[in-house]
């Protein structure tokens, strides 16, 4: 089969489906369309039955067992319903939370939303790499913190964070310690004992599964965490997410996870070379370039550059034919630079010069000549013409 156009390299904003997944999908779309919760004939029990097989899958991914896992909508959600829940459920114990400057918006704005209640919250800042220093946390630590949130794998610089010292110290205070690990999962092992992770946040179609589903690990024991809900309408989920299980999401997310335990540690590895002959090609090729967030721990498929003198937006709009982004799909629509990038000191001009590519579990080796061959090209015409409108130029 030859080059298939355009080629998809943004990965981090959502992933292909895994034909697997979307076979797994399929029988609940026709004869297997039960309600989970229909608890009195065998149309809900099976459907039950589909849910706790995903239910046990994934608690399988990241160390956990199946009753620590709830089904949400997303990892939005899970975000909201980990950070939310817990600053409402121990607001007597304290009201002072943690978090990190390059957290995900999801993660942010809940936080936002809690000091106009009347939190206070500690940002933390992290080091040209975009890595939290574990003292840095230990010192923003009071008597009245309560919880901790840090992403364990950024979605715009692909850095990974030092999970097991973060969870160690928050383990050593009494404190909560949630992780959005929504980009990690799929290339990343994190066991939630040994890392201590109280709270964990997942998304199905950051990990080859359908749009639509996340779930929540809430640990049960040792200790065991209280989450106030954060919407009102049945005793699904442990009580915690009221709602009709989204059985089709659920079994998709459930494969999803199944796939990645089976495969993760070689894919990993061939995604990573893939990313490594990208990134020499266009550090061999042009000058001005610049990797963003360093390479000691990062994604094995992120690759974040900055083009000197040439904006981001024309380069979208040039390179047609290679799905790429100028930073995390939920911003978007915003003008602002990137507040990941601010964090890590890139002025705004470099901020607006940045694109992300994002490899995946499909990506070819042709399709990384290709995407190389096409930013270099568009790249070169940029810095010696003064771009039009319509910048059709490169195909």
């Amino acid at each position: 089969m030859g080059l298939q156009l355009p080629v998809y390299m943004d990965a981090h904003a959502t992933t292909p489906c895994d034909p697997a997944v979307i076979d797994a999908m399929l029988p609940t779309l026709g004869r297997m369309f039960g309600n989970a919760a229909s608890s009195h004939h065998a149309f809900g029990w099976e459907a039950e039955a589909l849910v706790e097989q995903a239910r046990e899958l994934l608690a399988g991914l990241i160390g956990a067992t199946p009753s620590e896992i709830i089904f949400t909508s997303g990892a939005t959600e899970s975000d909201n319903l980990a950070i939310k829940g817990v600053a409402h459920a121990y607001r007597r114990k304290g009201r002072h939370l943690i978090t990190s400057q390059i957290e995900h918006h999801a993660v942010l704005h809940s936080f936002q939303a809690l000091e106009r209640e009347g939190f206070e919250v500690t940002y933390l800042p992290v080091d040209r790499s975009g890595r939290v220093d574990p003292e840095d946390l230990r010192r923003a630590i009071r008597n009245e913190t309560i919880l901790v949130s840090v992403m364990a794998a950024n979605n715009e610089i692909g850095v990974i964070q030092p999970l097991a010292e973060i969870g160690a110290i928050c383990a050593e205070n009494g404190i909560f310690f949630h992780t959005d690990a929504v980009q990690a999962l799929a290339h990343v092992k994190i066991d939630v004992n040994t890392s201590a992770v109280d709270l964990l946040s997942v998304s199905a179609h950051k990990m080859y599964g359908p749009k639509g589903v996340g779930a929540l690990y809430i640990r049960r024991r040792n200790p065991r965490v209280r989450l106030e809900p954060l919407l009102s309408g049945g005793g699904h989920e442990r009580g915690l997410r009221p709602g009709t299980l989204n059985v089709t999401g659920i079994v998709g997310l459930g494969k999803a996870a199944e796939l990645v335990v089976a495969a993760r540690d070689e894919e990993s590895r061939r995604i990573a070379r893939l990313r490594d002959r990208l990134q020499q090609r266009l550090l061999d090729q042009l000058d001005g370039v610049r990797v963003n967030g360093g390479e000691d721990h990062r994604l094995p498929n992120n690759l974040h550059v900055t083009f000197q003198g040439v904006r981001a937006e024309w380069m979208l709009k040039a390179m047609r034919n290679v799905a790429v982004s100028s930073g995390a799909a939920c911003a978007s629509a915003s003008n602002e630079p990137s507040h990941v990038l601010r964090a890590l000191g890139a002025t705004p001009e470099d901020a607006e010069s940045s694109l992300r590519f994002g490899l995946h579990r499909f990506t070819t080796e042709q399709e990384v000549d290709f995407a190389a061959d096409l930013t270099v090209k568009t790249v070169q015409w940029l810095r010696q013409n003064t771009p039009d409108a319509n910048l059709e130029y490169c195909k």
